[in-house]
C-alpha cells in the first residue's frame, strides 16, 4: 500500500511537510484531524484521503465552501454528484477555495516499501491445522490461554485477553496489538482495510503482560500485508533487510509476526506481535502457535461483537419502547384510559365501540376538532385484545410526503439525502398493535396507495428496500373532513375510503352533548388544580350554567384550555365566578339572565337557556331558519330537531 506526503503550500501551517501510511487521512480544521489546517474556509471535517491497495483516492465530506483537484495545469471540482476521485502524485488540492483564495496541498504517493525478508507465511487453511503445536509446554500455555479468552466477560476484555495471551505464548515478544476492521466503513470501501487499533499490551518489569502507561505506534505495513496476502506473515531483523518503512524503523522494531482474525471469508482484523528495543528473532514455531490462537480468538472476537451489538440494539429498543410507552400514556393510551361523558350521544358511542372493540375491521372516527377523537381511538386499543401492543399516533398532516412515508413505513440507510441508519416505520413499531392515524384526509394522494396495499396485503416496503415485510396492525384513522366530499373533489382515494370506513364512529361535539360540559370541566378543574398546586373550591352555579350554555366551537379541547386558565387566574381557596371567564363564554350571561327566573334541574336551565338563544336568533332573521342556522353555526336540519326537542 502507497504511502502519501503532504506538503501545505499556502496558508497558516504553509511550509509544514506530513508524511503517512495510514488508510484514512482527514484534512480539516477540526483538532482530531490528521491535518489541521486552520483557515476559517475549510471546513471541520472538510476531506479525507483513503488509502487503498493501489490508489489513493480524495472524498469531499460535504464541505462548505468546496473541493478542487489541479492536475498538469486542469482544475476539476468534487460536489455531491461527484464527492471522489482518484489522485496522481504531484496533484495539488485546493480546499475551501480556488487558487490562493484557498488552501492548497501537494501530494506525493510513494509506492509500497514493505517487502522485507519473510522468514515464514501460513494461509488461513493452514493456520489452525492439527499437530502445528508440537511443545507440550507451549500446548499447556495455549489451552490456559484460550480458556481465558473464553472466560473474558465483554468484548473490550476478550480483545485483552487475546492480546495477553499472544505475550503469553511468545516469551521473546515485547509488544502485542490486535487491530479490528472499523466496521463504519463499508466492505465495498476503496480503503480495503480501516484498520483499528482496539487493544495493547506490553511485558512490564515483571515479565507478564500489561497495559502501556502510552499509547504506543502500531506499525501499518505488516497490518497491510497480512491483509493483502490473506496470511500469518513472519518477517525478521527488520532493520538490517529491506523492511525499512518509516513506521517500522521509527518503532524499532527487530522482528515482527502478524496473524489474521477472521471469520470464514471475511478479515476481522490481524494480531501483531513485535520486539521491540534489544534484537530477538521469531521462529515459525512462534507463527504455528498465534495461528492455532487466532483460529480460536477469531470466533471469540465475534462472538463478542456480536454480543455487544445484540447488547445495544436491545437497549435501543428498550429505550424506544419506554420513549413509546411515555408518548402512549400522554395521547391516553395507557390503562387508565377515562372516557367522561353520561349524555345519551356518548352512551350511544360506548354501545358502537363495544360492537367493534375485538374485531379487526378498520375503524374511521369522524368528528369536530378538539372532540377527542384519538383518545376514543386509545379507548378502543385499550378495550381490545391488542392492549398488550403498542398504541402508536400518528398525525398525517404534521409531515412532508416524503418524510411521512419514511415515517410510517420505514427506511434503509441510503435510501435518500440524511439517510444514514435503517429506521424502522410506525407499521413495524406498533405491529400486534394499533396505528392511530390523525388527520387521515390530509394524506397525499401518491401516498394513500401504499397504505391501501398494507390494509388490503399486510404488507409494507420500507424506503429504499427491496423485500417486503408482513405486519399485523388494526389501523384506526380520524378526520375532521367529509371524505366523500374529498373523494368526489378527487383529493382522496374511493377504494382507501371504503377500507378505512368498514365502522365509521361518528364523536359527537360538545354541544351535542352538553349534559357532560359540567363533567368535564369538574374534571380539568381537579387535573389542574393537581397539576398547578393550588386548591380550587370549584364553580358558582353561574358560571357552570355559563359554560354549559356556550356552544364550545373548539369541542373538549377548548373547553379544557378555558379551565386550566381559570385555574392559574383564580386565588388559591375560592370558587370560579363569572367574573373571570372568558368574554366568549359569557356572551350567553344576558339571556341567562333573562332565564334566570326558570327555576328546576341543570338540564331544565339549559333548554331555557337554548330556548331564548333559538328564539333570538330567528328574530334577528325574520324567522328566515336557514340564515339562523347559520348564525348559530349548526345545519338547517340541525336547527329543525332542536325546535322540535324544546317545543318551539
Amino acid at each position: 500500500m502507497a504511502s502519501v506526503t503532504i506538503q501545505i503550500l499556502n496558508g497558516a501551517a504553509a511550509g509544514r511537510v506530513l508524511t503517512s501510511d495510514a488508510d484514512v487521512v482527514r484534512l480539516g480544521r477540526a483538532e482530531d484531524a490528521e491535518v489541521v489546517l486552520p483557515e476559517q474556509h475549510v471546513s471541520a471535517e472538510h476531506a479525507r484521503l483513503l488509502a487503498g491497495d493501489s490508489q489513493v483516492v480524495l472524498e469531499d465530506l460535504d464541505s462548505t465552501n468546496g473541493t478542487w483537484v489541479e492536475r498538469a495545469g486542469a482544475r476539476f471540482a468534487l460536489g455531491a454528484a461527484s464527492p471522489r476521485c482518484i489522485l496522481s502524485s504531484g496533484d495539488v488540492l485546493e480546499l475551501g477555495g480556488q487558487g490562493e483564495s484557498g488552501t492548497r496541498l501537494r501530494l506525493t504517493i510513494a509506492p509500497d516499501r514493505d517487502a522485507g525478508r519473510v522468514l515464514a507465511m501460513r494461509p488461513l487453511s493452514e493456520l489452525a491445522a492439527p499437530g502445528a503445536v508440537k511443545e507440550a509446554d507451549r500446548l499447556r500455555a495455549l489451552l490456559d490461554a484460550l480458556r481465558k479468552i473464553g472466560s473474558a466477560d465483554g468484548f473490550e476484555r476478550t480483545v485483552g485477553a487475546v492480546a495477553d495471551a499472544a505475550l503469553e505464548l511468545v516469551p521473546r515478544a515485547t509488544h502485542a496489538a490486535v487491530t479490528l476492521r472499523d466496521e463504519s466503513l463499508p466492505a465495498s470501501e476503496t480503503v480495503t482495510h480501516g484498520l483499528v487499533g482496539v487493544a495493547t499490551r506490553v511485558r512490564g518489569p515483571d515479565g507478564k503482560p500489561c497495559a502501556p502507561e502510552q499509547p504506543i505506534a502500531i506499525p501499518r505495513s505488516i497490518l497491510r500485508r497480512v491483509s493483502r496476502e490473506r496470511a500469518a506473515v513472519l518477517i525478521a531483523d527488520a532493520p538490517s533487510e529491506a523492511m525499512s518503512s518509516e513506521s517500522l524503523l521509527g518503532a524499532s522494531i527487530h522482528s515482527t509476526m502478524g496473524v489474521p482474525l477472521w471469520k470464514g471469508e471475511e478479515l476481522l482484523g490481524v494480531l501483531q506481535v513485535d520486539s521491540r528495543g534489544a534484537p530477538a528473532m521469531f521462529g515459525a514455531t512462534d507463527i504455528d502457535l498465534l495461528g492455532v490462537l487466532s483460529a480460536n480468538a477469531s470466533l471469540a472476537i465475534a462472538n463478542a461483537r456480536l454480543i455487544q451489538s445484540l447488547s445495544k440494539a436491545q437497549q435501543n429498543l428498550k429505550k424506544e419502547n419506554s420513549f413509546l410507552r411515555a408518548r402512549e400514556t400522554r395521547s391516553g393510551g395507557s390503562q387508565d384510559v377515562r372516557i367522561v361523558g353520561e349524555s345519551r350521544a356518548m352512551g350511544e358511542l360506548f354501545r358502537q365501540l363495544d360492537k367493534v372493540v375485538d374485531t379487526r375491521v378498520s375503524v374511521l372516527v369522524q368528528g369536530e376538532t378538539g372532540t377527542g377523537k384519538e383518545l376514543i381511538a386509545a379507548a378502543l386499543h385499550q378495550r381490545s385484545k391488542r392492549r398488550e401492543k403498542l398504541f402508536v399516533a400518528q398525525n398525517c398532516a404534521a409531515f412532508p410526503e416524503n418524510l411521512l412515508e419514511s415515517e410510517l413505513f420505514g427506511h434503509k440507510r441510503g435510501a435518500f439525502t440524511g439517510a444514514t441508519d435503517d429506521k424502522k416505520g410506525l407499521f413495524e413499531v406498533a405491529d400486534g398493535g394499533t396505528l392511530f392515524l390523525d388527520e387521515i384526509g390530509e394524506m397525499p394522494l401518491s401516498l394513500q396507495a401504499k397504505l391501501l396495499r398494507a390494509l388490503q396485503e399486510g404488507e409494507i416496503r420500507p424506503l429504499g428496500g427491496a423485500n417486503v415485510r408482513r405486519v399485523d396492525v388494526r389501523i384506526v384513522a380520524a378526520t375532521n373532513r367529509d371524505l366523500d366530499v374529498e373523494v368526489k373533489a378527487g383529493r382522496f382515494r374511493e377504494d382507501l375510503l371504503y377500507r378505512l370506513k368498514v365502522f365509521p364512529i361518528r364523536v359527537p361535539p360538545l354541544r351535542e352533548r352538553r349534559d357532560d360540559i359540567p363533567l368535564l370541566a369538574r374534571h380539568f378543574l381537579e387535573r389542574y388544580a393537581r397539576e398547578f398546586g393550588k386548591p380550587v373550591d370549584g364553580f358558582d352555579d353561574e358560571a357552570l350554567a355559563l359554560l354549559a350554555a356556550y356552544d364550545w366551537p373548539g369541542n373538549v379541547r377548548e373547553l379544557e384550555n378555558e379551565v386550566q386558565r381559570l385555574v392559574i387566574q383564580v386565588d388559591p381557596g375560592e370558587r370560579i365566578a363569572p367574573e373571570i371567564l372568558s368574554p366568549r363564554v359569557r356572551q350567553v350571561e344576558g339571556i341567562l339572565t333573562q332565564a334566570n327566573n326558570a327555576k328546576g334541574t341543570l338540564r331544565e336551565m339549559v333548554d331555557q337557556v337554548e330556548r331564548h338563544i333559538l328564539l333570538d336568533a330567528l328574530r334577528e332573521h325574520g324567522n328566515n331558519k336557514t340564515a339562523a342556522a347559520k348564525t348559530l353555526g349548526i345545519t338547517r336540519e340541525g336547527l329543525h330537531k332542536k325546535l322540535k326537542q324544546l317545543g318551539i
